[in-house]
This record gives C-alpha cells, structure tokens and sequence, in this order.
C-alpha cells in the first residue's frame, strides 16, 4: 500500500470465515487486508473438514471394494496404500490453497503472511494492526474482523507430546504416512468418530474412549445406536462412560488409565482402573479458541475463558468498529458458520461507514445443518425429539429406510433413514435427522424449506427426479403424514393449506 491509504477492513485469519469475508468486502467494492500468519483455508482446509473428507474418501472406497463382487466385478488381493492416499489428501489441500490465494488477487485483496495484531485506533479513525512475519509491517484499516479460529485443545493430563499422543492436526500433517496397527481415540465425538471410520478401513484395531454414555450425544438415540452398530462391524471398540485419567508414551507404544465416569473425581484414586494399550493415542476431546496476542487486553475488547464476546445479532465486539466470527466467537464451531457469520460482519462493517452497497443485517441460527462424515454419513438440522417436547411443541415424525429406495439399492448404499419432524398444527418442518448415503447433501434441501418456512406437503408436492438419492426427502416428508409410496403408513388427513 501507498503510504497514508488506509483498508476499508482489516482481516485477521484467513480460514473459511476469513477467506471468505475477504471476497464478500471486495464484491461490495471495499478494499482489503487478509492477514494469516500459517497457511490460507486454516484449520478447514489443511487440517480438517477437507483433508479428513479426502481420507474418508479413501477408506469409502476400501469398504466398497470389500463388497465389489456383489456388483459383479472380481477383485483379488487389492491392498489399500495409506501412502498414496495421504499424497492425493495432500495434492487436494495444495490445489485448493492455490484457489484461494488466486480468487483474492483476482479480487485484487493484500494477502498479508504473518501474525496480526491491532495496536491502537477506533472506528472514528481507523484502526492500526502490526504483522509480523516474512516482511513486519503496520497497515491501517477503518473496521477489523478477526477470524483466528481455534486449534486443538491441549490438556495437561494427556501428556500431547506429538509424537505417540497426537492431536487431529498432526495425523493431518503432510507427513503423517503410516497406519498405526492400533490406536486409542479419547473422545467420541465428531473428530474422534471420523478417525475411527478411517483407521479401520484402513486396518488400525481402534478402540474409542468415551466420558458420556454415548458417542455423538447431540444426535438423535437411534442415529447414534446406528452409528455404534456400523463401527462395531469394522471392529471398532466403543467403551464409553469412561473418565480418562491420563495417557503415557512408554516408548513403544501408549497407555491409558480409566475409570468409570460415575465416579465422583475425589474418589478417582481409588477407583476400579481399566488400562488400554496402542501403538498410538489421539485426544480428539475439544478445541481451544485462538485468541491471545491480538491485541485485545489493550484495546479492552472483552473475553470470557478465550472467546471473543461479540453481540450475537451483529457479531460487533465490545470496541466499536471490531468484529469477531467463527470458533474464536464462542458460538457453534463449524466451518460454514463462520462463512455466514463472515457475510454478517461484512455487511455491519461496511453499512457502518455507509457509501457501500449492503445493509447491515444480522445473523440467523435457527436453520444450521450439522454432518458428520463417518460411513454412513450422518446430517441433522433444526430440532431434536427431546427439545422439541422441552420447548412443548406437538410434532409428527416420519422415517423412511434407504433400503426402501431404488437409487439406495442399486448404488448398494441401504443402510440407515432419514427422520423428518414437523409441529403438528401446521405441518410446518422443524427439523430433520439422517444416517446414510450422502446425508449432508440430504439434509440441505430440508434446510432451505425450514428457512422459508414450509411444510411437509410443500416438499410433497414438489417433483423428485426417478431414481435419485434425494427422494429421500420427498418419501420422508410423506411419511410425515403416513402417505409415503414405498413405506405402509396410516394416512393423515391433510389440513387446509396455510392454516397459519
């Protein structure tokens, strides 16, 4: 930058919040700063949603060909090459960066490498951001958002030392090539799950180790026994209501000391202990938010236990003119929501100053999908069962099997459902649940109908295309009312359309 010229926004981070806010703000016109002190795409694309989705892709492939002369094809002693996989994982993230790093010069935004920090300012007179890193500089930027993220949490009594007790970033470090023979995974949630899906297909005896009494509690109880039903059958080893005590690298191998999660912590002493043993440990247990040495004690922005407090309309933060999105905010820690959250700021940012042209808006957490990529797939959006009776809301639920459907059946894909609940007065969807064959994709067409709030008839009375995965939908929105085609129910009287 010339000398004197100022950035219409400054962004610290450049993962999928970041990235993305930094094209949004050059479409509106504004100019640009995207700071990032390590790698373009952060922790989404280097070291998790897409590097953990090439993997998955891979051990797919694998139990596929398990099942390969079902299809018809004969195949012998095919060896799965750990090897390659990693370097296609590898190849995917690299072209990717590369993508991001041309879509922001071809939006004409200062990509900055180094570590950003706002030094002083406020929204009246911008605001003065250090980085340092390749070549240490000060820019200055009339509005800031920080989009740092978060990185895995590292707890003291699991001894993480990177080497036989890993974190997810280091089995999705470039270098990691070697399929351990076994491997412990504390902790059965997403990131752990995924982990025991991939190693198993790949041959690793995996054991995970879970403190509550089930693993993916916040899914559904019959998505979750499902799941548990799946894993087992690739030997995976699920103990769960186990309170880890510690983990050793005794040079070999690791250890780990449990004990029964009912167990009050002053009585963990004496308790009756369980020992496993592996060639390997990941502690896939949190993630700590990335937020110290941006400059927010001495700017006063306000933090509770690392996260950056933000109003949760306008994602604006206790300075004027300072907003923070994604992980580092607090709120729901997921790849697209920071993508959403990163618009919102843009929009507040920019109308702030006026002469762009954007409103300022706010953000909208009542549609979210969540997915899960363990084999099957599982996605989710909206409402539970039990939140939907805490909240006193009368619903209708209906369920529909893959193994009901042609497409499901041809690809070889019938395992698992879908489960859509609606209120029963209205009929209006409320949220949606689904284990199987490209669920995700699924449960996206269920978001935007929540989003507009529409109804099981009105994805009733949409056509689906024959045969095709997404009449999943069509079929689990018509059970709803107990009038799917290729399901027996008892048929509910339709009501009068928009009785609301």
């Amino acid at each position: 930058m010339k000398e004197n010229e100022i950035y219409d926004i400054a962004i610290i981070g450049a993962g999928p919040g970041g990235y993305h806010s930094a094209i949004r703000a050059a479409q509106y016109g504004a100019k640009v700063a995207l700071i990032e002190k390590n790698k373009l795409g952060g922790t989404c694309l280097n070291w998790g949603c897409i590097p953990t989705k090439a993997l998955y892709a891979s051990a797919h492939l694998i139990e596929k060909f398990r099942v390969a002369d079902d299809f018809g094809i004969e195949v012998n002693d095919f060896k799965p090459n750990f090897v390659k996989a990693v370097e296609r994982k590898n190849k995917i993230v690299r072209e990717l960066e590369e993508g991001i790093m041309s879509l922001q010069k071809g939006w004409k935004n200062d990509v900055y490498k180094g570590h950003g920090k706002i030094i002083e300012g406020n929204a009246d007179e911008g605001f003065e951001l250090s980085i340092e890193g390749e070549n240490n500089t000060t820019i200055k930027a009339r509005r800031v958002i920080i989009a740092t993220g978060s990185t895995p949490a590292l707890i003291p009594a699991f001894n993480i030392d990177h080497k036989r007790i890993l974190t997810s970033d280091d089995i999705l470090e470039t270098d990691f090539k070697t399929v351990p023979k076994s491997i412990v995974i504390v902790g059965a949630g997403v990131i752990g799950c995924e982990f025991a899906n991939i190693f198993a297909n790949f041959g690793s005896r995996v054991e995970l180790l879970e403190f509550l009494p089930n693993p993916i509690a916040t899914e559904e109880p019959v998505i979750i026994k499902e799941l548990q039903k799946k894993l087992e059958s690739l030997g995976v080893k699920i103990h769960t209501s186990q309170a880890v005590l510690s983990v050793e690298n005794t040079g070999s191998g690791v250890k780990a000391i449990t004990c029964s999660a009912d167990v009050p912590r002053d009585q963990q002493e004496d308790a009756e202990k369980f020992i496993y043993e592996a060639d390997l440990c990941l502690v896939s247990i949190g993630r700590a938010k990335v937020s110290s040495d941006l400059g927010l004690e001495e700017m006063e922005i306000e933090t509770e236990r690392g996260a950056i407090k933000v109003n949760p309309s306008t994602l604006e933060c206790s300075v004027e003119g300072v907003y923070a999105i994604g992980d580092v905010n607090g709120g729901i820690m997921l790849a697209h929501v920071a993508s959403a959250e990163g618009d919102v700021a843009v929009a507040n940012a920019l109308a702030s100053m006026g002469g762009f042209p954007v409103n300022s808006t706010e953000i909208d957490y009542d549609v979210i999908p969540a997915t899960i990529f363990t084999s099957p797939n599982i996605a989710s959006v909206g409402l539970r069962r039990s939140q939907a009776r805490e909240k006193g809301i009368d619903i209708l639920m209906g369920q529909f099997p893959f193994s009901a459907l042609g497409k499901a059946k041809c690809m070889g894909e019938e395992e698992g459902f879908i489960m859509i609940l609606a209120d029963k007065h209205d009929y209006r969807i409320i949220g949606a649940s689904c284990i199987g064959t490209e669920a995700p994709e699924l449960i996206s067409e269920i978001a935007l109908a929540m989003r507009h709030g529409l109804t099981v008839q009105d994805i009733g009375e949409t056509i689906h295309s024959h045969p095709t995965i997404s009449e999943m939908v069509l079929e689990g929105s018509e059970a709803v009312l107990g009038r799917a085609v290729h399901k027996r129910g008892r048929p509910i009287l339709p009501k009068p359309r928009y009785v609301y």
